[in-house]
């Protein structure tokens, strides 16, 4: 500090009196005298007013930092930052352990079987094809479904129309090529879609080359298939084929019966012979390595049998044994459902988890098994929590629906799977496939749109045959003309009706092929007015509510994983409610399966008094109010009925209502969370 004429002069730097003024300052030293110049008495009083100046360097910058003013509001800042993110990261925590899982693609998406030979003839054979699935992946987006499942293209003689596998790596030359399926998945997956093979466990056709070496004794395959000693005239037990008559048929190279639960020409692989489980397994590898999202697993309950080969009870004991013929005449207790099946498919759903690692690419995998009254035993395709099976089995149930129908009957069959399927499994609603009358000439056309909106409302994944969202109808065939081997055998079984092309336009073949000859099976006379492009001009029809109750399914949380509660059943009349907590909005599904009717429902006080129809199968009742006491509903109408109210049924009525896995909604975050 230089003193000139009383004035003082800041230097640079910390030789600067001033700022070592302040420093003692802070440290509460009472600086009253410099020595600098004549005896003046500088108090640091006088040098109070200089500031921190910008470029100040850090030994002075660290001066004022350790001011109170400076300190504090820092030291605050900082804590309230840790605080915030400490805050932050509990929540997020607290979040992700209190979410729900994210559903799964087969969860949220309808699935839409394809019978390859009669959806689309891309090469103008008259045959269905690849090719021809390709072209018309635009119709899955319009119906908002996103999983495919198609039904057998592998190579094959087609005595069963490619269940009968003679080739599990290639592609019969009928369908395209092992390129035409790879442009298909291709495709299918640029556009969101997923694919679901079907896998054929139990049998091969008798072309396969392991079944011509097994014939011959060649090694490792002899044992690939069930052998016995027999004679050419008389079987070694009473066991029958799902076709009819003995499932044993005699091989005059080998001097042995193979056994075939299906036909002579499907014979049963041996998975008692870890060799074939390799085999089978390996395959599985293969089209996983492709890209195929998942498998159906087919006529699974056949896949062992007993080993001693002893007879099988008969339903009827005094029934002569020479007349038995059919699979509903024996008590299947040797050949359907034996220990170690489930341990097979359980070997198959590790392989599939394996690939299920990279996010978005899980694996479905779902079993096909008629159990019809032994529900307990379709039960055990689900997985437990020890251990991974199916996802779901198929559910055929709902099949049996034009039986009586009612509105009771539906109560019935929509209460026999969600009574028996284990706590917290998801659900599945089938009502039409390749084996199976069409609904719509079963249970009636009239009634084609309420199963339509049942299978759509109901808590699961529906399942749906093409041409369903159309009103497809049988096809009549004459007898002369059957191509299906079970009806060769029992004309009144003939799944050839039911298989007929896929309508898709009122021009050439419904547009289904460019053949000038025909087609495979013939074209049902309705196409003219039932078909996707005529369709598609009256909205007002089957396939806009079909797509209209897609949509909602999957943007609505109360209907894609709400609770379920039932509550009414009649004759005529079948209802539920659809609900999740912390929702205010809700829906009154109420189908009728009988005749004209009208409902009162004012006994049920968790229903506000008017409610709104969101959705009707007839359309002009689209938007109207009802009284909940009045709901009137005409033959076959479906009415999904839309309210507001924090009131919630199930909490009252636990046996009346089901979820798989609740979860509640909080709107203020606009998340769910597991309640």
């Amino acid at each position: 500090l230089e003193t000139t004429n009383n004035s003082v002069e800041a230097k640079d730097g910390m030789e600067n009196p001033e700022f070592q003024m302040e420093e003692r300052e802070s440290r509460e030293v009472i600086v009253t005298n410099f020595s600098a110049g004549p005896a003046d008495t500088v108090e640091a009083s006088a040098y109070s007013q200089i500031q921190p100046y910008a470029g100040m360097p850090r030994e002075v910058l660290l001066i004022y930092s350790h001011r109170a003013r400076y300190r504090l509001p820092r030291e605050l800042i900082f804590w309230l930052i840790i605080a915030c993110t400490l805050a932050l990261v509990a929540l997020t925590v607290t979040v992700v352990a209190l979410s729900p899982r994210c559903l799964s693609w087969w969860q949220s998406s309808p699935v839409y079987q394809v019978y390859p030979r009669s959806f689309r003839d891309g090469d103008g054979d008259g045959v269905g094809d690849l090719r021809g699935i390709r072209e018309k992946l635009d119709h899955f987006q319009y119906l908002n479904i996103k999983a495919i499942w198609i039904s057998p293209f592998y190579t094959s003689p087609m005595k069963d129309f490619g269940y009968d596998v003679e080739d599990f790596r290639d592609v019969d030359p009928i369908f395209g090529t092992m390129q035409d399926f790879e442009d298909l998945l291709t495709a299918m997956h640029e556009k969101g879609l997923k694919m679901i093979m079907d896998f054929i466990p139990n049998h091969t056709s008798d072309k396969h080359p392991w079944f011509q070496k097994s014939r011959e004794n060649v090694e490792p395959y002899s044992n690939y298939y069930v052998w016995t000693n027999c004679s050419i005239d008389k079987p070694p037990n009473n066991w029958v084929s799902v076709f009819g008559n003995s499932s044993w048929t005699y091989d005059p190279l080998r001097k042995q019966c193979y056994l075939h639960q299906f036909l002579k020409e499907q014979p049963d692989l041996n998975f008692h012979n870890p060799d074939v489980k390799r085999e089978m397994t390996d395959i599985i590898h293969f089209w996983l390595e492709k890209g195929v999202d998942g498998f159906r697993m087919d006529a699974v309950k056949h896949m062992l049998e007993a080993q001693h080969l002893r007879n099988e009870p008969q339903v009827d004991p005094e029934q002569p044994p020479e007349t038995v013929d059919t699979e509903f005449e024996l008590h299947h207790d040797y050949t359907y459902t034996q220990v170690g099946m489930h341990d097979i498919l359980r070997g198959f759903r590790v392989v599939m988890d394996t690939y299920s690692r990279e996010p978005g690419r899980y694996r479905f995998m779902v079993t096909e098994s008629y159990d019809y009254e032994e529900i307990d035993k379709t039960m055990m395709y689900y997985s437990t929590d020890f251990i991974k099976e199916g996802d779901f089995p198929f559910n055929f149930y709902l099949l049996d629906l034009p039986q009586g129908l009612s509105g009771t009957r539906a109560h019935e069959l929509v209460d026999l799977w969600m009574s028996n399927m284990p706590k917290g499994k998801w659900p599945n609603w089938v009502v039409g496939n390749h084996d199976k009358p069409r609904m719509s000439s079963s249970a009636g056309k009239e009634y084609i749109r309420a199963i339509n909106m049942l299978m759509l409302t109901l808590p699961g994944t529906p399942t749906t045959y093409y041409g369903e969202e159309i009103g497809m109808e049988n096809v009549h065939i004459n007898i002369s003309d059957i191509q299906d081997p079970f009806g060769k055998f029992n004309p009144n079984s003939s799944r050839d009706p039911q298989r007929s092309p896929m309508q898709w336009s009122s021009g050439l073949n419904a547009g289904f092929s460019e053949n000038q000859t025909g087609t495979w099976l013939p074209i049902h006379p309705d196409y003219l007015t039932v078909n996707v492009e005529v369709r598609l001009m009256l909205l007002s029809l089957v396939l806009e509510q079909y797509r209209r109750l897609s949509h909602l399914r999957e943007s609505e949380l109360a209907l894609h994983r709400g609770w379920m509660c039932y509550i009414w059943k009649d004759t005529n009349v079948f209802a539920y409610l659809r609900e999740m907590d912390g929702l205010r909005r809700a829906y009154l599904v109420l189908l009728n399966f009988g005749e004209a009717a009208k409902t009162d429902l004012a006994f049920i006080k968790e229903l506000p008094s008017d409610l709104t129809v969101h959705t009707s199968t007839i359309p002009v009742n689209n938007g109207k109010r009802y009284s909940k006491s009045d709901i009137p509903t005409g033959k076959g109408e479906g009415l999904v009925l839309e309210f507001s109210s924090y009131q919630r049924f199930h909490p009252g009525h636990k046996s009346e209502c089901y979820i798989s896995e609740p979860a509640c909604y909080l709107g203020a975050l606009n998340i769910l969370y597991q309640c």
